[in-house]
């Protein structure tokens, strides 16, 4: 399982995120506290806004506490909007291909959890990816392919629907496979403008998602586990649900797989 944190408020430094708190995602990389893998160490990855739509994107594949490359960027770059990410693979090979966060076009994306039995249905899941975003292919993981689905089936026009639509079509191909758990999930993903966060699971165990609202960074951390062991106000959000951060507004909502749902 893996670790991540995004951000989306006044601009900041990537280290008031990524190395600076007492909890750190670099400080998860080494102990994680809420995931069953306590070390997170195949790779790392952040995407952040600027002044254009695409977002920056720096990855690679060594532990994000050894990389000096990693803390030089994030204690220079500043932005109003990101995501960050350190993996722990649950198959998948490590390469710099499939660290997260993925970006196609101004949209970015970041996930945690597992599709039982991916490697089963693999060419099946490639081949149900649209034509026209199949150059966007890169790497071999579930999450990349779950990206994927989601931007073909219209996360540009519909977000929640898109993913329910990706998610369920994932959750009937592991189901079909009869590889257990079907489905876990906790993702972020930006268009630039929002940030959206959801969990689920086809179980009773779903990864860990947690929010907060900064008065002094002026705003929301959404992340896999607290940043701060002082800090008592972080939300946690109910499996089965999605948020939308726009500006200082947190919209919430269910989310509810659509299952057989069959690429176009």
């Amino acid at each position: 399982m893996c670790r991540w944190a995004a951000y989306i408020g006044q601009e900041i430094f990537l280290e008031d995120i990524i190395t600076r708190p007492d909890h750190s995602l670099v400080a998860q990389s080494v102990e994680a506290t809420e995931c069953k893998t306590a070390t997170n160490a195949d790779g790392f990855g952040v995407a952040w806004y600027g002044a254009r739509s695409e977002p920056g994107l720096y990855r690679d594949v060594y532990p994000a506490w050894s990389d000096p490359n990693l803390r030089s960027l994030a204690r220079q770059v500043s932005s109003r909007l990101f995501l960050s990410h350190v993996r722990a693979s649950t198959g998948a090979s490590t390469s710099r291909n499939n660290c997260h966060p993925f970006a196609v076009g101004n949209w970015s994306f970041m996930h945690n959890g597992q599709v039982g039995g991916f490697e089963t249905f693999r060419k099946a899941a490639d081949m149900a990816v649209p034509e026209h975003l199949y150059c966007s292919r890169k790497g071999g993981t579930d999450s990349e392919v779950l990206f994927l689905l989601a931007l073909g089936f219209g996360l540009d026009h519909d977000p929640r629907a898109a993913l329910e639509r990706s998610v369920g079509w994932l959750e009937t191909q592991s189901r079909a496979s009869g590889v257990t758990p079907h489905m876990r999930l906790s993702a972020a993903f930006s268009d630039g403008q929002n940030l959206y966060a959801v969990r689920y699971s086809s179980d009773h165990i779903a990864p860990s998602l947690y929010y907060r609202y900064s008065q002094s960074r002026q705003g929301w951390a959404v992340v896999s586990e607290p940043l701060e062991s002082a800090e008592k106000d972080w939300t946690e959000l109910a499996p089965g649900r999605m948020i939308r951060i726009s500006g200082d507004s947190l919209h919430e909502e269910d989310f509810t797989p659509m299952r057989d749902q069959i690429a176009a």
